[in-house]
């Protein structure tokens, strides 16, 4: 009996938690909506496709910083003046093609290598809000003034989070940003202090391909796990949560509307490419255009399939700080818009 218990504790500490809990949701809904169990399962299948060449890019490039030893070069670019960084930071983010979960794998990797929360942080807030092709579409159903005023707004949330985070830091927070069992970027830090030679050929030695291929695996390991949940949440959340929902809760107009449609807009799941026609019609309904703009950024940047990737990647200060900056940066810029406008 004693065998037999061991044996049951030693399978439950190798089943992962996480996957048992989507497997025991997905067998429910085989047998009460079989039909929306294969549309889950095919939409996280297309989620995952798509996210594909951002996720093996930035793993193959961790990967082979890790076994390389250029790790310690890609972090001591990003020493410096931190107020600097975290303005480029900003910037860059702002003009890069990255979703709210596909920057998820490029963050998990600059704070592996010791790169500083601040600018990471910019970074990180800014980049799901605007790219070329979305200023491109925003432009053309909301309008360029709405189009610019995002761009903006993507900016000053990522500086927002970057300076706070900086003053944050310096007051003896965020010492450690990432969790155990994705890395350490405060002790990463150490790449930066103490730099060693680069091996750029690093497959000639099989200690280092054996670093690489490790390095490589446990990434895609956990990030495909946490990626594959968030869709997989996605595709019930947009079956089974009304857009009449959300229409009504963002309707109307005033600083309270403001603040309504941004607490929608960070659990309601309504990719940025989706969400503009929704925008759109309510504003031509009567909706006040800040509160559009409030849902748009708060949705863009903390929904709740990202957010949970966010919370499988960092520690509960860092999480809560992506929230708390979040949720400030697009109340703040929907009041102001409203205000322009």
């Amino acid at each position: 009996m004693t065998e037999i218990a061991l044996a049951t504790r030693r399978l439950a500490g190798r089943i992962d938690p996480v996957l048992l809990a989507v497997a025991v949701v997905l067998a429910m809904l085989a047998l009460l909506a079989p039909t929306q169990a294969l549309e889950s399962i095919r939409f996280t299948g297309d989620a995952l496709i798509g996210v594909l060449p951002f996720l093996v890019l930035s793993i193959g490039v961790a990967a082979y910083a890790k076994a390389s030893g250029a790790d310690g070069l890609i972090a001591r670019a990003f020493t410096g003046n931190l107020p600097t960084m975290v303005v480029l930071a900003a910037l860059m983010g702002a003009l890069s093609p990255f979703c709210s979960c596909g920057v998820i794998p490029l963050i998990a990797a600059l704070l592996a290598m010791g790169v500083p929360l601040a600018p990471v942080m910019a970074f990180w807030l800014a980049s799901p809000l605007m790219d070329p092709s979305m200023f491109l579409l925003t432009a053309g159903t909301l309008g360029t003034g709405f189009a610019v005023f995002k761009t903006i707004s993507a900016i000053s949330i990522g500086l927002l989070g970057g300076i706070g985070t900086l003053l944050l830091g310096r007051a003896g927070l965020f010492a450690d940003p990432l969790r155990d069992s994705v890395g350490n970027g405060g002790c990463g830090g150490a790449t930066v202090r103490s730099p060693k030679q680069v091996t750029w050929r690093f497959w000639d030695e099989p200690a280092r391909r054996e670093k690489f291929a490790r390095n490589a695996f446990d990434n895609t390991l956990f990030l495909g796990k946490w990626l594959a949940v968030a869709f997989f949440l996605e595709s019930l959340m947009l079956a089974y949560v009304p857009g009449e929902l959300v229409s009504s809760a963002i309707g109307g107009s005033g600083w309270l509307t403001v603040l309504g449609a941004t607490a929608v807009g960070v659990p309601a799941y309504l990719n940025g490419y989706a969400a503009l026609p929704l925008v759109g019609g309510l504003i031509e309904q009567g909706m006040a255009p800040g509160a559009g703009m409030a849902f748009l950024l708060a949705g863009g940047v903390s929904s709740i399939p990202a957010a949970i990737a966010v919370w499988a990647l960092a520690r509960p200060p860092v999480f809560a700080a992506y929230l708390g900056f979040a949720f400030c940066g697009a109340f703040a810029m929907g009041l102001i818009y409203g205000v322009v406008i």
